[in-house]
């Protein structure tokens, strides 16, 4: 695996993640966010002000925005990396990510994030996938044998054999995919690439849209005297009507 072009490819295309992070904040509307949390848990804490109220709300759900954005992004590297080395490929089969062929065997492999990327349903759904997708290469090719792979790009598990399929995280699934031990550590080194410049610029968006928010919050939900308006909140929150 020739790590300079990978990490031609992820100078080339890291701006991809910083810009979606970006207009995602651009794009983010108060009452969207506030429609999504929880408001007994602001007066629980004691929150008192607009600008604790909003940063709470928006740091939260930036979070895991960019938690979806960035495992986006490092599947198209993880399909870049297979492709080099094996010549996989993005499947077009539904909830499979990658399809790729070594040894005699074509392996389908749904890609995640981390090791705890979903609760029991959404396991099964995924297993479920597996076996559509089974079925549906095994149409024109009834000798082919599949195996299935949940690969993850970060962490460990203890039990890779699942027996519908293996689960292959951090080290296991970065080398099973390209071949190469050291990949988990080296793709760490490109990914800086112009980090601090466009994080500046990420900063400039985050500050206005908070101090937009924080506005929009005093003038819609706090009181003449500057107290926040908790009935007229929840209300916006959680009434029927």
């Amino acid at each position: 695996m020739c790590l300079n072009r990978i990490t031609d490819y992820v100078v080339m295309n890291i701006d991809s993640f910083h810009q979606k992070r970006i207009e995602s904040l651009n794009n983010l509307k108060l009452k969207t966010v506030l429609k999504k949390k929880n408001p007994y848990l602001f007066k629980a804490k004691y929150i008192l002000t607009a600008e604790q109220i909003i940063k709470s709300l928006t740091d939260a759900f930036i979070s895991s925005n960019e938690e979806t954005i960035f495992g986006d992004w490092l599947e198209g590297l993880a399909i870049f990396v297979n492709h080099d080395k094996y010549g996989g490929w993005k499947s077009g089969i539904s909830g499979i990510d990658l399809e790729f062929d070594n040894n005699g065997i074509r392996y389908i492999v749904a890609i995640k994030s981390g090791p705890n990327w979903g609760n029991s349903s959404q396991v099964e759904k995924m297993k479920s996938d597996f076996l559509s997708a089974k079925r549906t290469l095994r149409t024109s090719n009834s000798g082919l044998i599949i195996k299935a792979v949940n690969g993850c790009c970060y962490g460990r598990t203890k039990n890779i054999d699942k027996g519908d399929y293996y689960k292959l995280c951090g080290q296991l699934f970065w080398e099973f995919i390209s071949g190469d031990a050291d990949l988990y550590k080296q793709i760490i080194i490109p990914l800086g690439s112009s980090a601090r410049e466009k994080n500046d610029l990420f900063l400039e968006s985050y500050s206005r849209m908070i101090n937009r928010f924080t506005v929009e919050f005093a003038r819609e939900f706090c009181l003449s005297s500057g107290e926040i308006d908790w009935n007229k909140l929840i209300e916006f929150n959680s009434a029927k009507y």
